[in-house]
């Protein structure tokens, strides 16, 4: 391991179970800890969990903390009045380019949390600074770097977590989704995920991630690695920062218009001019291999509109065929059969509406 590598406050206990760990934005992180091909089947069919202590926790609060959110971020706050209730949304810059992609959680009309990616944070927390002075806005950004973070996930994944913590129950149970409840001090239960499937994630203090993580895996939780947790997100058609959108992506080039809101005029964020200005030239979609092969990012898609670029692409454990997200010119449609450029060979490939799989099954593509 590099000594600059950071490290979240459970590696000891990756390491200890024999994960092979990799450098992920700047994290020693595990990638496996056995077969990725089982961990990804256990969080489809039973539970398993991940540390995702890397990504941070962002406390806004102050009297513009709700000003201040809605010139930050694309997707508009004022939806959130129940308290524990979040959002998913985009960050973006001038150019309407993807700064990065969060989940904001309201508290209070002066309490709010957003969850930041890994590899971004630290420019993320530089940019959130100077948009609060550039509009003079009293809020406080403090980063939790004191917190870790575990997400359980899977059809068993609630069951475990209040098998392991019973007193959290009451105040979890009736949980919708993207909706989080304190249930300690400093801890929060969200019922939010990157898998596709139901679960929670918990955030909590780092000196206490470590008892809970050895407890859920004593009810059976399967510690699961990036590997698996790159295939569930890519099944659940879901983005992943740097990979399919970064700061030359708009929200419409990666699929993700529906985490804009434009249907307040008087909501002038950050970015709003150049999406309104400047039309995506190209869409997003999935695509299933019709032959043998996997789909890498970068590979060239042939379409009878033009050429595209796959940006994730992997062998789906659930559905047996590659699968991959891509960049297509607008226009091509879902049914359609495009071809993709694998080491000099053109394979067929159906374009599809995303996700491909949903709550453990796959779902029907024409």
């Amino acid at each position: 391991m590099s000594a600059s590598l950071k490290r979240t406050p459970l590696a000891e206990t990756h390491v200890a179970a024999g994960a092979r760990m990799v450098d992920f934005g700047g994290w020693d992180m595990p990638l496996a800890y056995g077969s990725q091909l089982e961990e990804h089947h256990a969080v489809r069919r039973d539970a398993g969990m991940f540390d995702v202590s890397h990504m941070l926790n962002v406390d806004i609060s102050g009297p513009d903390s709700a000003a201040y959110l809605r010139r930050l971020v694309a997707n508009d706050v004022d939806r959130l009045t129940v308290p524990g209730k979040a959002l998913y949304t985009c960050m973006l810059n001038p150019q309407g380019g993807i700064i990065d992609d969060l989940i904001v959680y309201f508290f209070s009309v002066e309490q709010w949390r957003a969850v930041v990616n890994a590899g971004t944070a630290d420019k993320d927390i530089a940019w959130m600074q100077r948009v609060a002075a550039a509009g003079k806005f009293d809020v406080t950004i403090a980063a939790r770097r004191d917190l870790a973070m575990v997400a359980v996930q899977g059809p068993n994944a609630r069951a475990k977590v209040w098998a392991a913590r019973p007193a959290w129950l009451a105040a979890t149970e009736s949980l919708a989704p993207f909706v989080a409840a304190p249930v300690d001090d400093d801890t929060l239960v969200a019922r939010t995920g990157y898998t596709g499937e139901d679960g929670f994630e918990i955030v909590l203090p780092a000196t206490q991630v470590t008892a809970l993580w050895n407890d859920l895996a004593a009810q059976g939780v399967r510690p699961c690695g990036l590997g698996a947790r790159d295939t569930l997100r890519l099944e659940a058609g879901m983005n992943l920062y740097g990979q399919d959108m970064d700061e030359l992506t708009q929200p419409d080039q990666a699929g993700l218009t529906w985490t804009v809101s434009l249907k307040d005029p008087a909501r002038r964020f950050v970015g709003r001019e150049a999406l309104e200005q400047f039309a995506a030239p190209c869409g997003f979609v999935g695509l299933k291999l019709q032959d043998r092969g996997v789909m890498r990012a970068h590979m060239p898609v042939y379409t009878s509109l033009g050429q595209g670029e796959i940006t994730s692409g992997t062998m789906s454990p659930t559905l047996g065929v590659s699968i991959a997200l891509a960049r297509v010119p607008l226009g091509v449609q879902a049914g359609q059969t495009v071809e993709v450029d694998i080491r000099g060979k053109r394979v067929p490939a159906l374009v599809c509406k995303l996700p491909f799989v949903r709550h453990g099954k796959a779902v029907e593509h024409p």
